[in-house]
């Protein structure tokens, strides 16, 4: 199952718009382009609030570290 996290890798600001168009399978500069422009139509404000309040509750996707190979005996 494929869970929703902040990249890591593909962000500007907080990784929310990279996060989301990674979820999504689509390039995250169109999701960034979205979100602009309905910032834009709304007035600014409830889009900020918005992206700060998902920064908030979506988890950083932690960076993967291979497993260590048990020592030989």
């Amino acid at each position: 199952m494929k869970k929703l996290y902040r990249s890591t890798t593909d962000r500007w600001i907080a990784g929310v718009c990279g996060g989301i168009g990674e979820y999504l399978d689509i390039d995250p500069n169109v999701i960034r382009v979205i979100w602009a422009a309905i910032t834009a139509v709304t007035g600014f404000v409830p889009g900020i609030v918005v992206y700060i309040l998902i920064w908030i509750i979506l988890p950083q996707r932690e960076e993967v570290l291979p497993a260590e190979a048990p020592a030989a005996a």
